[in-house]
């Protein structure tokens, strides 16, 4: 396994990151600890997950699945790298939601207690909250550092000015601030490289891939398709965009086929040579995906294979492969 920093942080982290949405919905919970064992075996130290995974009805509660793996041996705490999430609503009431204060202390307790733990290592803003100031969310968040609950802090879903807002606002107060950013990027969703890479580089802060296989676009869908096997639509981004995009996917696949890598493994190790990226988030559901999703590490993709990417799936802007206001305006 490789490690690189978690942002500008001193923090260690695997260069694939376990993600556990699937944990208590799609996957068992005996099956997610075996998956969680599995990890570690192969050395991802790194975690993500969300208090609101697992709450739906019928479903169990991911952190509850986490912290019953953990209490089976405090040794697995110490191993892993624990990132979970605040925001979305936790139940029906005016506050049970959001990044106020009083929502960010509740849910942190509500989380440590699911885990069986008593810190989280990277605690992440599902979302921007445009009605809390700054100052309210920063206040909130270094308490819990001084209380030793959480040790760094991270955001998802957030813009290339949001993280800005964030770390000046983060700098005022003499505090570290953000050190990792997830988003949706991949191959087929590059909107990312606009602003928010560009962002983060500046900031250091860390960027972790979600849907790094653009909810199985990426896996190889049109090759499982011709050998008869279903295929799962994931959060609905392969159902949406399909139609419009089968000529790329096709022009992928085929590239893969000539290079003799097997798709998912390509679309990971893109991710792996970007600049800024920390590492992708993978949900595997079986042990044996999870062990196949592994040999990304071993893919090099030459300057060749690289280009040839860029061709199939372009970056955004007219001129493409620049950042924002680079991309349309020189």
């Amino acid at each position: 396994m490789e490690y690189t920093r978690l942002g500008r942080s001193g923090l260690s982290v695997s260069r694939l990151v376990l993600g556990t949405m699937n944990f208590g919905s799609r996957t068992s919970e005996q099956d997610s600890h075996a998956l969680m064992d599995r990890a570690h075996e192969h050395g991802i130290n790194f975690f993500d997950t969300a208090n609101a995974y697992g709450t739906q009805p019928g479903e169990t509660s991911t952190e509850e699945i986490i912290g019953r793996w953990f209490a089976g041996d405090p040794e697995r705490r110490e191993r892993t790298v624990l990132a979970t999430k605040v925001y979305l609503p936790t139940g029906s009431g005016p506050n049970e939601g959001g990044l106020s204060a009083l929502h960010i202390r509740r849910a942190v307790e509500a989380s440590l207690k699911r885990l069986q733990t008593d810190r989280i290592d990277l605690y992440q803003m599902h979302h921007i909250d445009r009605s809390t100031p700054w100052e309210e969310i920063w206040e909130a968040f270094s308490v819990l550092r001084q209380q030793g609950k959480v040790l760094y802090f991270g955001s998802s879903n957030f813009a290339g000015w949001h993280l800005a807002q964030a770390q000046e606002a983060a700098r005022e107060r003499h505090f570290l601030g953000l050190v990792a950013e997830q988003s949706i990027y991949n191959l087929m969703s590059r909107w990312a490289e606009l602003e928010v890479l560009p962002a983060a580089q500046h900031y250091g802060v860390g960027v972790i891939p979600y849907s790094p296989l653009h909810g199985g676009m990426l896996s190889g869908v049109l090759r499982k398709q011709r050998e008869g096997n279903a295929v799962r639509s994931g959060s609905g981004i392969w159902a949406a965009d399909f139609d419009g995009q089968r000529g790329a996917v096709e022009a992928y696949e085929q590239l893969c086929a000539e290079t003799g890598a097997d798709p998912a493994h390509v679309g990971l190790a893109w991710l792996l040579t970007r600049p800024g990226v920390t590492g992708p988030i993978v949900g595997p559901r079986t042990v044996e995906q999870l062990d196949h999703t592994l040999r990304a590490l071993d893919t090099a993709l030459d300057a060749d294979t690289l280009a040839a990417l860029d061709r199939i799936f372009p970056a955004p802007g007219p001129n493409g492969a620049k950042p924002a206001p680079e991309a349309y305006a020189w």
